[in-house]
């Protein structure tokens, strides 16, 4: 609330339209919760009642006059509104400080200029009606016949009406109460009738902005050439294809961006045009005769290349119209186009050497992976009993992608993503008779999986020179594919398998496994593509990320951390994304503690890795490493402890008795008579020590020698004890 006071007079204007005083005071304004808005407050300077009480409302016209009734000035010092009906105000301010500062806060509530000196347009007296007492029927506004000759004074009406409030809302009753919005929708489908179209689209080559017109009019009717692959017997599908490509043309060329235009306008045309290709779609479906001999040629061995190239990109269009379809329609679209055998078909145009039909036919896939990755599954799972493994369906489009031309691999990016659905365990089904994961994926690694990754596997074949047959040999050809293209490729390739390394468990580990693929991967490591060796890294990461001691001993047996650890020394002090990818691969071994990989690491790379420092990384490993020792160290000790009390001499003998027969007595104890040698020699060891013992030790030595006399057996529990003892002592020699 503003404590601001300004001195003000008070009129009123009266039936015989005079101004009437009724008193001097000072206005302030001031939040109303009782009306929920902001007020003017007049009270009287006399006595401090209140002469006005005016709420202001977003849709009164206030106006500021020079002309004053009492205060002698020229200046802008009075504002004038009409309350109700017959009922206007007007302030007249002392200073101009306080008119302007009223008028401030008026023009902040309704939104306005306080440059303005209006903050409404006027309005006629005979529409100061209010909008509750107008009947819904009454003709309020009178509406010009809905005529293509009157378009320009229906635009006039609608255009001065958007001021008002009042007259919006008397506007709007009348298009309801008439039904003129489906007449104006009317007019809007003449203008694009075969009859009109063409002068709209020359009223549109005439630009201000240009020197000379454009010529759409000898574009469309000269250069554009409509091409039937399959001649078109209906008259009404033909006008309608017609009208849709033209329209589109207004929309796509001739028409200036879309900040130009009002939205209402852009979204009618996108919704003329939309409904239409639900229309052609819909009339090209039914006709079964056309569609069959469109796919009937497609897959004539005798079609010329030429004609099989234009019923491709029928079908590609027409799969792309098929998206304004509802969803319901869709399917039945699409099982309509998998019945005409789409399949097939793709399968042989997609094996052409013309380029244009192969991009195509990848986006005409593209649809049908996208609507039903089940559907094209089920048809390449059938495919073995009919073909050979290098013409099915998925072969085909693993080839594709391998052998794109494109230096970005554009198409072959396409064909990976296509790929990647199909593989996906997310979108296939599972029956009570048949699990569709089980059999495509043991189908897709049995007929597809090694020609995708040939290309891997010949880019890092082994050295001629080297012996395959040594386990855990890592004498690899260095040499990486050093174009560009071929590193891109790979990557793809990778980033393929990376993804089966995390939803196929089971038949990626088992190729993974045969093939010693990972080995193969590393290779790459040493390429000078960063972004090739960051993807091998990658899949290392995903195995070890899956925390499976299979995988872990695959590791270990292949020493395959020796190309990462060499990467990381080779990148030397470089702080870049490949030094923090293999730093964060050995800190998540860390983290989870992954005891084999731990030990494998530090045995065997610690002294390699010991300078580093920046991170505390490999510090970390090699404390894990000897908490992990303590902790065996402990346990052996556990294992050491008899449940018998032996003295010290006893201790002392079996001490002596292993160093004179080199660690023999444990085999000898299984001998009769060898136990009995051993007998002998104890029993003159204890006559020696008897001499200086008390009768209390005598007893305690007593004791343990009956336990060692009538219970032979306590010889094999010590031996088992002693190979506890001694398969725990093997893994520190990691170390050594």
């Amino acid at each position: 609330m503003s404590d601001t006071r300004r001195r003000v007079k008070v009129y009123t204007l009266n039936e015989d339209r005079q101004w009437d005083d009724r008193g001097t005071g000072h206005v302030s304004y001031t939040f109303d919760e009782r009306v929920k808005g902001t007020s003017l407050l007049v009270r009287a300077e006399s006595d401090g009642s209140l002469l006005l009480e005016s709420k202001i409302s977003p849709n009164t016209a206030y106006q500021k006059q020079q002309f004053d009734f009492s205060f002698s000035s020229s200046q802008d010092t009075l504002i004038v509104w009409s309350e109700a009906d017959n009922y206007d105000l007007a302030l007249s301010f002392q200073e101009k400080a306080g008119c302007d500062e009223i008028w401030e806060k008026i023009c902040q509530v309704q939104g306005k200029d306080p440059a303005l000196d209006i903050t409404q347009d006027p309005i006629d007296e005979s529409e100061e009606e209010r909008i509750d007492d107008i009947p819904e029927t009454s003709h309020l506004v009178e509406l010009p016949p809905c005529e293509l000759s009157r378009l320009e004074e229906i635009a006039d009406l609608v255009t001065s009406v958007l001021s008002s409030p009042i007259r919006r809302e008397k506007l709007a009753l009348a298009l309801m109460s008439e039904g003129y919005i489906k007449k104006l929708l009317g007019l809007f489908r003449v203008m694009f009738s075969d009859d009109c179209i063409m002068d709209v689209v020359g009223c549109l080559e005439y630009d201000p902005a240009l020197v000379q017109p454009k010529r759409h009019r000898e574009f469309l009717t000269k250069t554009a050439k409509f091409k039937e692959v399959i001649p078109i017997t209906d008259s009404e599908l033909r006008q309608k294809i017609h009208q849709t490509y033209r329209v589109q043309y207004i929309q796509d060329i001739i028409l200036p961006t879309p900040s130009v235009f009002e939205e209402n306008f852009l979204s009618t045309l996108t919704s003329f045009i939309f409904f239409n290709k639900v229309e052609i779609v819909s009339m090209l479906q039914e006709d079964e005769k056309f569609l069959t001999e469109v796919f009937a040629q497609l897959t004539d061995e005798a079609t010329e290349d030429s004609k099989r190239r234009e019923l491709v990109n029928f079908v590609k269009e027409f799969c792309a119209f098929s998206q304004t379809l509802q969803p319901q329609n869709r399917d039945a679209f699409f099982k309509t186009l998998a019945n005409l055998g789409i399949l097939p078909a793709l399968e042989i145009v997609m094996g052409m050497d013309d380029l244009q039909v192969r991009a195509a036919a990848t986006d005409i896939f593209s649809y049908l992976v996208e609507f039903s990755p089940s559907m094209v599954r089920e048809f390449v799972m059938q495919e073995p009993q009919q073909t050979d493994d290098d013409v099915l369906l998925i072969n085909v489009v693993i080839k594709q992608m391998i052998c794109d031309s494109d230096p970005e691999l554009g198409g072959a990016v396409q064909l990976m993503g296509l790929l990647r659905t199909l593989i996906d365990p997310e979108n296939m089904l599972a029956s009570t008779n048949k699990t569709e994961k089980t059999e495509f994926l043991s189908f897709f690694y049995k007929y597809c999986m090694h020609v995708l990754t040939a290309p891997l596997l010949a880019n890092t074949a082994h050295d001629k020179n080297a012996k395959d047959v040594q386990e855990g040999s890592t004498k690899i050809n260095p040499v990486c594919p050093d174009n560009f293209q071929t590193a891109q490729l790979l990557a793809l390739i990778l980033e393929l398998l990376t993804f089966c390394v995390e939803h196929h468990t089971y038949h990626i580990k088992t190729y993974i496994m045969n093939k010693d693929l990972l080995r193969r991967v590393l290779v790459l490591m040493n390429s000078k593509h960063t972004f090739l060796a960051l993807c091998a890294l990658r899949f290392m990461r995903r195995i070890i990320g899956l925390k499976d001691e299979y995988y872990n001993r695959y590791i270990i047996k292949g020493n395959l951390f020796e190309p990462v650890i060499n990467a990381l020394l080779d990148n030397g002090t470089r702080y870049n994304l490949l030094n923090s990818a293999i730093i964060e691969l050995f800190e998540f071994i860390k983290v989870e503690d992954i005891k084999s990989l731990i030990a494998h690491i530090v045995d065997n790379f610690y002294k390699a890795l010991e300078s580093i420092e920046y991170v505390q990384t490999f510090k970390g490993l090699k404390g894990r490493y000897e908490q992990e020792k303590d902790r065996q160290s402990q346990r052996l000790n556990r294992y050491r402890r008899d449940a018998r009390s032996v003295d010290e001499d006893e201790e002392l003998w079996f001490n002596d008795d292993d160093d004179d027969d080199d660690g023999e007595a444990v085999e000898k104890s299984r001998m009769e008579d060898d136990f009995s040698d051993s007998y002998s020699k104890y029993m003159e060891a204890k006559k020696g020590a008897a001499n200086g013992a008390n009768g209390a030790n005598n007893g305690k030595a007593a004791t343990a020698l009956v336990g060692l006399v009538d219970y032979p057996d306590d010889e094999d529990e010590e031996e088992e004890d002693e190979e506890e003892e001694q398969a725990p002592r093997k893994r520190p020699r990691l170390s050594s």
